[in-house]
């Protein structure tokens, strides 16, 4: 079979526009509604979508007077999509600078039973002083050190995952035994970060452990990709970018012993579709003449460690901004939106709007022809094993994408009619991880010994 894309709905309220809530088909109040979400889901699932996705963070997501900023738990939200539906995949987000292995490894464990192999689980260390300070820290661990603890995060709940061996369950009523407990194994770990004995209190799930996805782009984040992740989303605003860093993450995905085809790249789009290329430009100046700038300037500084006063809306940013070494929060998104205004020389005022968008991802305005041909040059020319799907407004973005765009790259084979297995991981072509316990070695060993 030829090789087809993958695609994942990113779920963000009402769309990834910041002045998509103000939209008058909009609901303001769509990021606490469950009924929303369960409509979206099955949306992306009647389109044989491979996965929703559910960003987190834990703290107030911006400023709350910008956009909508509530979030509701994304594990217990996917929980209820579950049970409403049947084959697509469910990711949330869930931080290893503010969680525990035990309690995040029985979480997603959970999930994984509750919708029958479907879970996934977007790995993200968490950049910020507002986070810290919610969890008793002064300010945010280093970026190193943040990797680091998140490498020992899950050598932990891997272990954790793979504590209850395969065939542990026998459910004997005759012989009255239940599971086999010389088949259940505590996990022992003791390592820098985290003590954690074990065993979890859940048994291995339907697909061994979530599909595990992760999204910085840092160096330090393409090092944690190359040895952990199985799916990669990634802001990569144009073609040469995103090869190249397609190219980066496969290479070393190899050079630490995986196979490179067992992690899958997904750069963002968010697409504004019209019938005509002037009917997407007019709905795109719509929204963009929604946006507050002087929301948008706040935010844009905090990013970039200056005062909103230095940047002033008519002109190009600062000369002397930090370099990202220097940099402690979000390194690569910083560096993607610093090299975007320089490259195109965009004030202050241009880059808040092309912002606004996308926050930094590959925004295309234009017809369902020209966003499908988008597409597939990324796909075929080594940019992408399919998309992040970000529409810059919900639910019409990606009711049109899936009317109108989706059957041009079925024409095309290059996207599914059907699903063709049931978890997560059949719908991205992985395979379902031995038990680490059973073959003597850890994940990062089995890589290692291909």
């Amino acid at each position: 079979m030829s090789k087809r894309l993958h695609f994942n709905l990113f779920i963000h309220d009402t769309g990834h526009h910041e002045a998509s809530w103000r939209l008058p088909e909009s609901d303001p109040t769509a990021d606490l509604d469950l009924g929303f979400h369960q409509r979206l889901a099955r949306i992306a699932e009647d389109a044989r979508f491979d996965s929703v996705f559910l960003a987190d963070s834990p703290s107030l997501w911006g400023d709350p007077g910008r956009r909508p900023s509530a979030r509701l738990e994304p594990t217990v939200l996917l929980a209820a999509l579950a049970a409403s539906t049947t084959r697509i995949g469910l990711i949330a987000t869930a931080s290893t600078s503010y969680n525990e292995p035990y309690n995040l490894a029985r979480r997603f464990a959970s999930l994984d039973h509750l919708s029958r192999g479907r879970a996934g689980w977007n790995i993200v260390t968490t950049a910020g002083d507002a986070a810290a300070r919610n969890f008793g820290l002064e300010g945010q661990p280093l970026h190193r050190t943040r990797y680091e603890r998140a490498a020992e995060f899950l050598e932990v709940s891997t272990k954790l995952w793979d504590s209850w061996a395969d065939e542990a369950l026998v459910a004997d009523k005759d012989a009255g035994v239940h599971a086999r407990a010389d088949l259940v194994r505590p996990a022992e770990h003791r390592g820098r970060f985290f003590s954690v004995e074990g065993a979890l209190n859940v048994r291995r799930s339907p697909q061994g452990y979530p599909l595990l996805v992760q999204a910085g782009s840092s160096e330090d984040g393409r090092a944690f990709a190359a040895r952990w992740a199985e799916a990669v989303f990634t802001a990569q605003p144009t073609l040469a970018e995103g090869q190249a860093f397609y190219a980066d993450v496969k290479r070393r995905a190899a050079a630490v012993g995986r196979d490179p085809e067992h992690v899958k790249i997904l750069p963002g789009i968010v697409p504004v579709i019209g019938d005509t290329e002037a009917e997407a430009r007019e709905l795109e100046a719509e929204l963009d003449r929604l946006i507050r700038p002087e929301y948008a300037r706040e935010q844009l500084a905090t990013l970039l460690r200056v005062e909103p006063e230095r940047l002033a809306f008519d002109e190009q940013l600062p000369a002397d901004l930090p370099t990202e070494d220097e940099v402690e929060g979000s390194k690569s998104r910083y560096t993607l939106i610093v090299d975007l205004a320089r490259r195109e020389h965009l004030t202050v005022r241009r880059l808040i709007g092309r912002l606004g968008g996308g926050r930094g991802h590959r925004t295309f305005t234009g017809t369902p022809v020209q966003v499908a041909d988008t597409i597939q040059h990324w796909f075929e020319h080594g940019a992408a094993d399919g998309f992040n799907v970000m529409p810059a407004v919900l639910p019409s973005g990606l009711e049109v994408f899936v009317a109108k765009v989706l059957p041009i790259l079925r024409e095309r084979a290059l996207f599914r009619t059907e699903y063709e297995g049931t978890t997560l991981r059949e719908h991205y072509g992985l395979p379902r991880p031995g038990n680490q316990f059973a073959t003597g070695q850890t994940p990062h060993e089995r890589a290692g010994a291909r």
